[in-house]
Parts: C-alpha cells; structure tokens; sequence
C-alpha cells in the first residue's frame, strides 16, 4: 500500500469515527437538537476534520466534515482581534477545499485542543441537565466534585469550568488559557470542560473516549439535579475520589472501550 492509499484510509476512518460517535450522541435529545453541537478529529499535526456549521449530529455525513488546516487558525489565537468578519474570513480561508461548506465557528477551540499530547478527538455538545447546572449557581460544584465512581473513571476527577465568553476568538483563548492552568494545577490533562451557560466539551485519544464522557457527564448531571430534589447531592470524599482515579483496574475498564 503506497502514500495516497494509507492517507485516504487514515481519512476514511476518522470520518467513520467521528460519524459514529455524532450519530450515537444524537440518539439522546437531550445531547443536542438542531444544528447544535460539533465533533472534530486529527488528521495529522496539520490539518483536522470538523462538522461543518448548521449541520445536525443525528444526520451527519461525511461530505458535512470539512477538513481544515488547524496551523492557520492556530495563529490566529496569538494575533489582534479581527472582529466577526475576520473570524468569518479565517474559517474560510482555513478549508483544505474551497468548495467546502464553512467549518462551525468552534473551530478555533477544536484546533488547539486536539494539539494537546494524545488527544485526537473532540465533541461539544449542549445536554439540557447539564446546562441546567451550567446555568445556575451550582456550576462549580458540579464542575469541580463528583457523585458517583463511572463519573471520575470517565470525566475525570474534575472538570474545567469556563465562565460565560462569546463564542469564537474570546472562547478559545479563553479554553486555552484556562485549560493550561488546570494541567499546571494538577499535572494532567482534563478530560471534560464546561461552559457556563452553553455546554459541555469532552476531550480523548479515541473517538470512544469522547463519547463515553459526554453521555456520562449528563447522566451525572441527571444524578446531581435529582439529588438536588432529595435534599443533596453527597459528594464523595476527595480521598476517595483520587483513589478511583488512580485505580488500575479503572484505567482497564476504560481500555476495553475500544473494544465495544
């Protein structure tokens, strides 16, 4: 198998994987509706593919993943800022194909996400019980603690939590400069960020990894808004929580993902 033979099935995958992951997300309403939401994959150092804005998850097609060249949105977030027209301009200019349909304005926290180490994956999406939490004074807490062991083995001790910014330029510096701060925190890289009054991100090494975070962080959102109604929610101990993280056999259960 030659160059071109390996590049176009490298190709084929990632869009099947991302489909995949989009189609299966879209299955539960509560994810996202209409044209809300985006996946992106790496393609390589250079370029990734994204779901083209306006689309829907739940119908997604590959000639709706536009491939991009992530270096030069990458600029961008150290440059001036161009207002909504340059933002515009860039998404355009950014097309490995001019005859692509335009990239979602999310494009720019996509890029710099996926050029963290080991992360080729990424999904947004806006759950309505975790927006319920993202839009209301319980935000950080649900963002910072945890309710239940599948809940830390998946999203992560903690989430970053990103307060409200408008969506494009100001929110992928703003993801970049926060998200920077919490692996000089904890040494590691998050699993699940939220955004305050918008939505939730999930980033991973698979496109499975993606998935399993997002429906289980709004199945903890489910739990934390139920609990709520109980007189709670009890959070586990921290001690408890760094123990699961570091738990082999958790970190087994999140291998054979892969599998399934």
């Amino acid at each position: 198998m030659n160059s071109q033979q390996d590049a176009e099935k490298h190709l084929a995958s990632i869009q099947q994987d991302l489909i995949e992951m989009a189609h299966q997300v879209a299955q539960f309403e509560e994810m996202a509706i209409l044209g809300e939401g985006n996946v992106s994959g790496q393609l390589d150092a250079d370029r990734l593919l994204i779901k083209a804005s306006g689309t829907q998850l739940g119908t997604l097609t590959t000639d709706q993943l536009v491939e991009v060249n992530s270096q030069v949105i990458l600029k961008s977030l150290d440059g001036a800022d161009t207002g909504d027209e340059g933002v515009e301009s860039l998404l355009l200019e950014s097309r490995a194909n001019p005859d692509a349909l335009k990239p979602s304005v999310e494009t720019l926290f996509h890029s710099w996400l996926l050029e963290l180490p080991g992360i080729h994956f990424v999904g947004h999406t806006h759950p309505i019980c975790v927006n319920q939490l993202l839009c209301s004074p319980r935000a950080e807490d649900y963002a910072k603690r945890r309710l239940f062991p599948d809940q830390i083995v998946y999203c992560g001790q903690e989430s970053v939590l990103i307060p409200y910014v408008d969506p494009g330029l100001t929110l992928a510096r703003c993801i970049a400069q926060e998200v920077e701060a919490f692996r000089d925190r904890t040494g590691c890289i998050p699993k699940t960020i939220l955004l305050e009054n918008h939505g939730l991100i999930a980033i991973g090494g698979s496109a499975k990894q993606v998935e399993a975070a997002l429906m289980m962080a709004e199945k903890a959102a489910r739990v934390f808004v139920g609990a709520t109604t109980a007189g709670g929610p009890i959070f586990m101990p921290v001690e408890q929580v760094e123990r699961i993280g570091a738990r082999s056999d958790e970190h087994y259960r999140q291998r054979m993902l892969e599998t399934n």
